[in-house]
């Protein structure tokens, strides 16, 4: 097999695989509620796997720096779902999500001319998740509808986590760690909620499920930061999989807490 043809072929295998791994995800949101899909499109579901293959090509080293970049990117995250959470109060879907899209790659241009260093990032990841979660609070308990799949929407998440995926792994070996690292936390698995959900459960549903994945979103700020810390000292894969149980061990603490307090009311 020639190189070209093995490049495309290993290329078309990490897309599927990934978006495997979000479609399922996605279904869980669906059926578990505005708190409960919330923590679980907050795992590492498209982040994690364009990690684990861009790890394929690189060392441990521009891991580490990648995740720099991905934690000052992930901050944009936290505008992004406060925008759309807002808009979507008043506004249909192009002007709610288009407008948390634009305002996510603004931010996360804008971070990425920033000399980043650990203690910078982590201070302006407080500063901005400290300003968003008590806007987006007022918002987290709108009702989630039943919700009547349609035909297109395995087939939209699918085309739109794979392209994400063809992105990070195609262009990392071009652009340096940094923006891989602003690639790979693209919030594509919230985008696509959004696409699927407001259209048929209207805007403050799916503005319940984004406000409450703010919490989770935190969890995944850790996972980066331990990305940065771990695959140095323990190598790739071992600090890969420490970052997945930092964020898993986080969801699992936010739904016990969550669900001591609706027993307590």
């Amino acid at each position: 097999m020639s190189p070209d043809l093995l490049f495309w072929f290993a290329l078309v295998l990490k897309m599927a695989v990934t978006a495997g791994f979000v479609v399922g995800a996605a279904m869980v949101a669906e059926r578990a509620g505005p708190a409960i899909g919330a923590l679980v499109a907050t795992l590492p579901v498209a982040a994690g796997p364009a990690y684990v293959f861009v790890a394929l090509d690189h060392n441990s080293a521009f891991i580490s720096a990648s995740a720099i970049g991905s934690i000052a990117a992930h901050a944009a995250t936290a505008v992004f779902s406060l925008v759309f959470v807002v808009l979507a109060q008043r506004f249909g879907t192009l002007i709610s999500v288009g407008s948390a899209v634009a305002s996510w790659f603004v931010v996360a241009f804008l971070l990425r001319l920033v000399p980043w260093t650990f203690t910078t990032v982590a201070l302006a990841n407080l500063a901005i998740f400290g300003a968003c979660i008590p806007i987006t609070n007022r918002y987290r308990h709108a009702k989630m509808p039943l919700i009547v799949r349609k035909w297109y929407d395995v087939l939209v998440r699918a085309v739109m986590v794979a392209c994400l995926v063809a992105a990070v792994v195609g262009l990392s070996g071009r652009v340096g760690p940094l923006v891989t690292g602003l690639l790979a936390v693209y919030p594509i698995v919230m985008t696509s909620l959004m696409l699927i959900f407001q259209p048929r459960v209207g805007g403050p549903a799916t503005a319940a499920l984004i406000a409450n994945s703010m919490w989770g979103l935190v969890g995944f700020s850790a996972c980066l930061f331990t990305v940065h810390l771990a695959t140095g000292p323990l190598g790739t894969w071992a600090g890969l999989v420490l970052s997945l149980v930092v964020s898993v061990v986080w969801n699992i603490a936010l739904y016990a807490l969550r669900r001591r307090a609706l027993l307590r009311r």
